[in-house]
């Protein structure tokens, strides 16, 4: 998943100032009532109920639960969004902001355990493998419905079924639909990638069939170890065919799934209202149904210190990511005067990697030297120290975030720090000591942590290592990805959290096969439209083998390649930072920055300063 911005965060009152109150009181009024759209008086009155409930019920509070006292059910958990949320749709999210509220909503075959990882079970209650390993046979739990909607007869949810699961997995696999999705299923499933590249609507595909209503099997082209994995990313996730039908490209207002929260009320750039599925089929240990919650309220203001601030005033009960300026809460979660805890702090390596991309179409950038000495030029140590407290590492070993068990990261040289020799490159190129370079715009958000600090620095290392002009230029969310899926932008920053916990995921970015050659069209996956045969081909053969070891070390050599090619030059690999409310319970932070509230809670009593961190 992209990571342009700072990720989610969350809360427990009446939310940011600025936010879905505001949006209450600021509706329109009646109109004549010939002229009335009863669907979108419905969504105004259900926003204000959801505001009226929020501000009476609050989140968390000392308040008896709604469910009476003692009891973990009840409140509402509030948190803001900074990145930018364009669609909750499982085939069109790109962001990790779009994945953590769409997958409240939305759910999948498998899904990741926030705690470990580890695959388990979702829609699928059981599976069977064959013994070759390329058959998947999944079973269906019984009497799971999607959410109440005016798309279903009467407004009631349907029974899911095998062939809804069919649908949307050959949904995923359709070109111009799944594009930005279809790499998870790509060259693994059996007639999927002939049926992408037919441009068919409405088709099948052979490796995708229901054997009943409750049975689908999966056939591959030969074994995949992380086959499982790749089904539990949100681009799998479950949704009824008479969404889009009814609702179009509508798909941010309009959200129905199966998961533990249904869509009450959206505005976008504003607020996005969820309550709880009183038809969910989860149970925790004890046979108690889920979600706990009465509802989620995620505000969108792109503004992080007023997130913190809403934090630290109590009306938020989870922040991620923090700013420059308020990184110093790190260390300031006990309130001296009364010596109790003002939040917990969790943190943990991230599976995640920023870096900078060129664009290879377009001179100075088509030639790889240049590249390689921009690349060269950049003293990762310093960007790091100077700039992100701690809070990240450098990346010394290519595009693969560490922490992944047995990938030979050692394969992987990276790009040294090596002015001289970018010197070197650059003047080979044409552009000795930076004559007759070209002034070009680094482009950059300024919404997430340090981005456009470690911009300016790498500007004033460009300048003075290899004597270029670069201007930094800051765009906004809305246009930001349009002008780099459209080939637009020449220089610019880029962000990826793992979908999967596997090097594979990283290394698919730059994927030759992914890349719309093109330049008129858009790129939406490989944005930087890298094509290389080398790459390709150890690429290919790590999806080819059964091997593990082979399979690792072919992904490596695919990363040795890239940063000898240069199409993006890895900057750092941040730590993933939550400070959570002492009475939220429950919630639990993993290198994916995967969000789960189906067992949160809050406790009527703030936690004391015993309370321990959470840092791996």
């Amino acid at each position: 998943m992209r990571m342009s911005l700072p990720m989610a965060s969350g809360g427990n009152g009446s939310g940011m100032s600025g936010g879905l109150l505001e949006t209450c009181r600021s509706l329109p009024g009646p109109v004549e009532p010939v002229r009335v759209d009863l669907a979108n008086v419905m969504r105004h009155l259900l926003l204000i109920a959801a505001c009226a409930a929020m501000l009476t019920t609050g989140c968390g509070s000392s308040a008896e639960p709604m469910h009476g006292p003692g009891s973990v059910y009840g409140g509402v958990f509030n948190f803001n969004q900074t990145q930018l949320v364009r669609s909750l749709f499982p085939l069109s999210i790109t962001f990790a902001s779009e994945q953590h509220i769409a997958l409240l909503v939305y759910e999948g075959l498998v899904r990741f355990n926030s705690k470990d990882l580890k695959v388990e079970p979702g829609l699928a209650g059981s599976w069977e493998v064959d013994p070759a390993h390329t058959k998947y046979t999944f079973h269906l739990r019984e009497g799971v419905r999607f959410h109440d909607d005016p798309v279903f007869p009467d407004g009631v949810g349907r029974e899911l079924t095998a062939s809804d699961v069919v649908h949307c997995l050959t949904k995923l696999c359709e070109k111009g639909v799944g594009d930005g999705m279809f790499w998870v299923l790509q060259e693994k499933v059996e007639g999927a990638d002939a049926y992408h590249q037919s441009g068919a609507t409405n088709g099948q595909i052979s490796g995708i069939q229901a054997l009943d209503d409750r049975t689908v099997r999966i056939t591959l082209v030969r074994p995949f170890p992380n086959f499982l994995q790749s089904l539990a990313v949100a681009g799998c996730a479950i949704w009824p065919r008479e969404l889009p039908e009814t609702y179009g490209s509508d798909l941010l207002t309009h959200a129905i799934g199966t998961g533990p929260f249904r869509m009450v009320a959206a505005r976008p750039g504003e607020a996005i209202v969820l309550e709880r599925n009183p038809n969910y089929w989860g149970r925790d240990e004890e046979g108690r149904q889920l979600p706990y919650l009465d509802a989620v309220r995620i505000t969108l203001d792109p503004d992080k210190e007023k997130e913190v601030a809403a934090f630290l005033a109590g009306r938020l009960s989870m922040v991620n990511e923090l700013s420059p300026e308020t990184a110093h809460l790190l260390a300031d979660s006990i309130d001296t005067a009364t010596g109790r805890r003002r939040f917990n702090l969790q943190a943990t390596p991230a599976l995640a990697t920023q870096y900078y991309c060129f664009n290879l179409a377009k001179p100075p950038f088509s030639d790889a030297r240049v590249r390689r000495a921009f690349a060269m030029a950049l003293n990762r140590q310093m960007l790091v120290d100077s700039v992100m407290y701690g809070l990240a590492v450098p990346a010394a070993h290519g595009m693969v975030a560490p922490g992944l068990a047995d990938y030979p990261y050692d394969m992987v040289a990276g790009t040294p720090y090596d002015p001289e020799g970018a010197r070197r490159l650059l003047a080979e190129a044409g552009y000795p000591g930076g004559q007759g370079f070209p002034r070009v715009q680094l482009q950059v958000d300024n919404s997430g942590f340090g981005y456009r600090r470690v911009a300016s620095m790498a500007q004033e290392m460009l300048g003075r290592e290899l004597g270029v002009a670069v201007t930094v230029s800051t765009v906004p969310s809305k246009v930001y990805y349009e002008r780099i899926e459209h080939g637009e932008a020449v220089f610019w920053r880029e962000g990826w959290v793992a979908d999967l916990p596997d090097a594979e995921n990283f290394l698919a970015l730059l994927y030759g096969k992914n890349a719309v050659a093109d330049t008129s069209e858009v790129s939406v996956f490989n944005t930087t439209r890298y094509a290389s045969p080398g790459f390709d081909e150890h690429f290919t053969k790590a999806r080819s083998t059964d091997d593990g070891a082979q399979r690792l070390s072919y992904l490596a050599r695919a990363d040795q390649i890239a940063m000898h090619d240069v199409p993006v030059m890895p900057l750092y690999h941040e730590r993933y930072v939550m400070l959570v409310d002492p009475r939220v319970i429950g919630l639990h932070i993993n290198a994916m920055e995967l969000l789960d509230l189906r067992l949160v809670h809050f406790s009527p009593t703030t936690a004391q300063s015993s309370a321990a961190d959470t840092i791996s």
